[in-house]
């Protein structure tokens, strides 16, 4: 069974843009019930850039995640390694705030696919992210998963893939 490790930009879009909590409440209860059966999972880097917002969203999340759904992400430090490789390998191409960011240890990014990555053949990203293979200015999630062979998709294609409609 697959487990999608969501991004904090489909919490945050979903929110902010796509479905309102005061409107969408079918979107957010099919949020739940993936958190609460353990289909959909996050990282502890998720919830501190979800949860510095005093906000409907966090107070959501608070209400509704189960207590495990936000995974600590210190088990993974071997696979946020070869993360780092990685972007240490790209400083021709990436200005030097693109690497700061996605390397800085508040960022969530490079710790969610390193979680991925400890379990590539269980563990999917979930992210609103598009790929920029050429662009310099922001790592992609997209881009570095195509390259470390993590599997990602977007919130629909996930929720496609598990056959879910609401």
């Amino acid at each position: 069974m697959s487990v999608y490790v969501v991004d904090s930009n489909v919490f945050i879009q979903a929110h902010r843009i796509n479905y309102p909590l005061d409107i969408a409440h079918s979107f957010w209860n099919k949020f739940k019930q993936l958190a609460c059966d353990g289909t959909i999972v996050s990282i502890d880097k998720v919830k501190n850039e979800i949860f510095k917002n005093e906000d409907d969203l966090k107070q959501w999340c608070s209400d509704n995640l189960p207590g495990d759904f936000f995974k600590d992400s210190a088990p993974v430090i071997n696979q946020y390694s070869q993360v780092v490789k990685w972007a240490q390998s790209k400083i021709s191409q990436y200005l030097p705030n693109a690497l700061q960011e996605f390397l800085s240890a508040d960022e969530a990014d490079a710790f969610l696919i390193a979680y991925a990555l400890a379990d590539p053949g269980i563990r999917i990203v979930v992210t609103h992210e598009i790929s920029k293979p050429l662009g310099r200015n922001k790592i992609k999630i997209p881009d570095v998963c195509e390259e470390l062979n993590v599997q990602y998709v977007g919130v629909m294609e996930m929720f496609r893939q598990l056959g879910v409609t609401f």
